[in-house]
């Protein structure tokens, strides 16, 4: 009897404690698309409006050529090593022995 109830609890917690998926690449492709979908509506906007004056088309332009450059493409600030690192862990200095 032990043998089965310890085995069924280690099934169930192996059940829970088990990851299904990668919670990190999910996300990113998540966060990816929304913001696809989000620039692709926003062009779609400034398409839309109408303009008679050289102001308002170079506005326009000026808005679309912002939402078409790729964010991600430009590495990210956490990814970017400091410029100034020290060496982890430090070494001893020569008068410790």
């Amino acid at each position: 009897m032990f043998l089965l109830r310890s085995s069924f609890w280690l099934t169930v917690a192996f059940l829970v404690i088990r990851p299904e998926a990668d919670m990190g690449a999910t996300a990113s492709a998540l966060s990816s698309e929304a913001m696809a979908r989000g620039s692709q509506f926003v062009a779609e906007q400034i398409e839309a409006i109408e303009c008679d004056t050289i102001t308002c088309i170079g506005g326009k332009a000026l808005a679309s050529a912002a939402i078409k450059t790729n964010p991600a493409a430009v590495d990210p600030m956490h990814n970017l090593a400091a410029s100034g690192s020290v060496p982890l862990p430090r070494p001893r200095p020569d008068r410790a022995g």
